[in-house]
């Protein structure tokens, strides 16, 4: 598959998707684990548990995602946004994410957060996201 050109890209919203093709997304953002292994059902819900999904598509095949989750009436959290390796640095990141955060805007929704991973803090600063000073994100410990 050649390198597209970022305007032969489609993204679109989803409300269901090939779970091979989210299987590959996962393994190639290193998400995948022995957790997942043992229950990869999981994959049948991603995309209608989510309040918006988006999947980038090149040749008909899907080379990126991302997702929000959210009551779609004031706030939003983006996650598990991930393009191929192979098809990265060219723009589709930064277009799911535009996606995503247009249609959260056509619902209403006016806060919109992410948690970046390490070394990601230039790419969303980009896009308009700010650290929120004085914040903390926290997980709970298994």
């Amino acid at each position: 598959m050649d390198e597209p050109d970022l305007s032969t890209v489609n993204c679109r919203f989803l409300k269901a998707a090939d779970t091979n093709e989210l299987m590959a997304l996962y393994k190639d953002a290193g998400w995948w684990d022995q957790a997942c292994e043992q229950h990869p059902q999981f994959l049948s819900r991603v995309v209608p548990d989510s309040a918006l999904f988006v999947g980038a598509f090149y040749q008909k095949k899907m080379i990126g995602m991302g997702r929000a989750l959210s009551d779609l009436v004031s706030d939003a959290y983006i996650q598990d946004v991930v393009v191929l390796q192979k098809f990265r640095g060219i723009g589709i990141g930064r277009k799911i994410i535009h996606t995503l955060i247009t249609g959260l805007k056509e619902h209403g929704v006016d806060w919109i957060g992410l948690i970046g991973e390490p070394g990601t803090r230039k790419f969303y600063e980009s896009l308009g996201f700010r650290p929120m000073s004085g914040h903390t994100p926290y997980r709970l410990k298994d």
